[in-house]
């Protein structure tokens, strides 16, 4: 998490910091749901209801990020990259 905030607060563009953002996001949240998983003393089911959440949280970030970054293309905001891959799409 100290390296997403790091990575928002020196990244120069909305893409490049919406993607520290949700890597961080990802990564953290599935790793305590796997840590949770393995360390504590409940039954399988509840084991399960946790892997299941773990499994739409890699899912969902991810498309949510994308959803986000494309309506912020759309809505004017220029990368400051120099490869534009979404020009094609943007009437």
């Amino acid at each position: 998490m100290l390296f997403g905030a790091l990575g928002i607060l020196r990244f120069p563009d909305v893409y490049t910091r919406l993607h520290a953002a949700s890597k961080c996001d990802t990564g953290g949240a599935m790793s305590i749901i796997l840590y949770l998983v393995l360390t504590m003393d409940a039954p399988g089911i509840v084991k399960a209801k946790f892997l299941v959440l773990a499994f739409l949280i890699a899912m969902i970030n991810p498309m949510v990020s994308h959803a986000l970054a494309r309506g912020a293309y759309r809505y004017g905001v220029k990368p400051e990259a120099v490869v534009d891959m979404y020009a094609w799409d943007n009437p």
